[in-house]
């Protein structure tokens, strides 16, 4: 049992030894992880932890392949230095407030994430003649990340269970956040350093040779092949079903074409050795056949993508499908004209893909979706006859669903920071407006600027997916003369307040009659629900739909000795008219306290 134990600390002690930088990195990611739960009602505090957690959660696939390159070629020290300021580079790239954040960062941190996971899998084998090394060591891998997926899930389960157990048998009482803070800390911290324990000695453990894995290969030959052959039925079957009714591809087919031919090529790296072992005479058809039968698929993906682009214009995803598009053609160009093909084309070139898209000048996503949307503006606008001198005519009697469409295309450029341009399309109160949707948390007022800026819309919609509502105050500066407190607080808030010795309690998550409410509670016994204040603001206005100005928005009462006053900058009401279901959202809203 001794000698049980001083071996499993040797291991330890081997890990922390030999990837200080993996296991730094994560733990950092968990602590961030932690802090973010601490913090979820301060949203920019928030913010920054989640920030902080991306960026350590990077770092351990980048240290790790770091690691690996080191013992291939040594300089450990520069490489983590590199990866190091890498990070910290990445840190500062993403937006400094929340109010900046938006889905550009998201695909930013999608692809980063894509690049430091490839780097791992070639980054040690760019020199020829591993071929064989390069498909063990990955393999290794891929077995390494599946066992640590089971030993994590079994450690976490069975760690958290002996924590309700204590808590439930011995009264302890734990905090919720005890739970989590486990669990952060063992599917981060804990799993990066059991897979950092299944790959031992690192690359040259990982890279030597070893027997085919049964598992895998029951797995490939009669599992995911098979359902590959019946996959690719299907769509050579939608194919000549196009080809006979002679329309054009639905969107969603470009995703389905992609997924075959991905896990296709997953299939086909995880039976690379059964080529020419006595496999199964369908993993060797299956293994010359593959790339023959994704051409005639190609033809249908590029169609169904540029029908899209064509009508619509590029934006990142569509950018992003296009760029899968041409890295699978040009994989099946080189496995079918290569003589001597390497399987290590398939992730260098999707990392190259992958960097292309992020920071080549002009051409990257961002740049030609901001291009495109700009482009596809002025041309919906010249089309419908709405400029005038250079400025948008919003007297001109336009349609709903051209309404709508201007809107969207406003709203994407807004949340991409295209203020000068759009500003530059509109004039007169529009554009003051316009100018203050800018200074707002969220796009989406721009949107409904545009919106209610035309005069004429002439309706051609049922109904729409959402119907927005918004209240909107006309005083600009909160009147607080004669309240001793001011707490500001945002939607989707659960906070305590320490005031004059006694705890405010806002709680803005819950629900009254499926709209979200605000409650506010002293000291855990008395409570107020502003729920009611709410639906009596919105069913004080005539319009369903649109913007309606108010004096002010605001609402109070009596709780306990205090008197509170509730103030909104704004308030926005969603309402699905096919489920009915509401909810309204708003930010920067104060709450004023006073003794009576």
């Amino acid at each position: 049992m001794k000698t049980k134990f001083r071996e499993i600390v040797g291991k330890a002690q081997d890990v922390l030894l030999r990837y200080p930088m993996v296991l730094l990195m994560s733990l950092l990611a968990s602590i961030g992880a932690i802090c973010m739960l601490e913090k979820e009602y301060d949203k920019e505090a928030f913010f920054t932890y989640s920030k902080f957690m991306i960026c350590c959660g990077l770092g351990i696939s980048l240290m790790f392949a770091l690691k690996i390159l080191s013992q291939r070629i040594g300089k450990r020290l520069l490489l983590e230095v590199l990866g190091t300021a890498l990070l910290v580079g990445f840190y500062f790239i993403l937006p400094e407030n929340r109010k900046d954040f938006n889905e550009v960062q998201g695909f930013i941190i999608a692809i980063a994430f894509l690049l430091f996971h490839l780097l791992v899998s070639f980054i040690a084998f760019l020199e020829k003649n591993k071929e064989l090394s390069f498909w063990q060591y990955n393999k290794n891998l891929f077995v390494n990340i599946f066992l640590t997926a089971v030993f994590t899930g079994v450690l976490t389960g069975g760690v958290e269970l002996a924590i309700l157990a204590i808590d439930k048998l011995f009264d302890f009482n734990f905090h919720d956040k005890l739970y989590l803070d486990t669990f952060y800390v063992l599917a981060i911290f804990g799993s990066s350093f059991i897979f950092l324990l299944f790959n031992e000695t690192g690359l040259s453990y990982l890279e030597k040779d070893g027997t085919y894995p049964v598992v895998l290969k029951f797995f490939t030959q009669f599992v995911l092949i098979p359902l590959l052959f019946i996959y690719l039925i299907i769509l050579y079957f939608y194919s000549f079903k196009i080809i006979i009714n002679w329309e054009l591809p639905r969107g969603w087919v470009s995703y389905l074409i992609l997924a075959y031919s991905v896990v296709g090529i997953l299939a086909l790296l995880l039976v690379y050795p059964l080529k020419e072992e006595k496999a199964k005479s369908w993993v060797k058809i299956f293994s010359k056949l593959f790339y023959y039968t994704i051409i005639p698929l190609l033809v249908l993906l590029f169609t169904a993508i540029f029908t899209r682009i064509l009508e619509y214009g590029y934006t990142e995803p569509r950018y992003f499908v296009l760029l899968l598009a041409l890295w699978l053609l040009s994989v099946v160009v080189y496995f079918v004209f290569s003589r001597k093909a390497s399987i290590k084309f398939i992730p260098v070139s999707l990392f190259i893909f992958g960097i292309f898209s992020l920071i080549f000048p002009y051409f990257n996503a961002f740049s030609v979706a901001k291009r495109s949307q700009k482009n596809q503006l002025i041309t919906l606008l010249e089309e419908n006859k709405l400029l005038v001198n250079s400025k948008i005519d919003f007297q001109k009697k336009v349609s709903d669903t051209l309404v709508d469409e201007l809107a969207n295309k406003f709203y994407f450029l807004a949340e991409r920071k295209q203020k000068d341009f759009l500003l530059n399309l509109v004039s007169g109160q529009t554009r003051s407006l316009l100018a203050d949707d800018f200074e707002q948390p969220y796009s989406w007022a721009v949107g409904t600027t545009i919106k209610e800026a035309f005069s004429h819309v002439s309706k051609t919609q049922e109904n729409s997916v959402y119907e927005n509502l918004i209240l909107e105050s006309e005083t600009k500066i909160a009147y607080i003369q004669g309240y001793q407190y001011l707490i500001n607080f945002n939607n989707d808030m659960r906070e305590s307040k320490e005031v004059n010795g006694d705890t405010f309690l806002i709680d803005s998550q819950q629900k009254t009659n499926d709209l979200k409410t605000i409650k506010v509670t002293l000291n855990s016994k008395e409570t107020i629900d502003f729920g009611p204040a709410i639906n009596k603001l919105f069913e004080s206005v005539s319009t369903k739909a649109g913007t309606a100005k108010m004096k002010e928005i605001a609402m109070e009462g009596n709780l306990g000795k205090y008197h509170i006053k509730i103030i909104f900058p704004s308030i926005l009401k969603e309402e699905n008219p096919y489920n009915k279901r509401k909810d309204i959202s708003y930010d920067n809203a104060l709450l004023l306290i006073r003794e009576k």
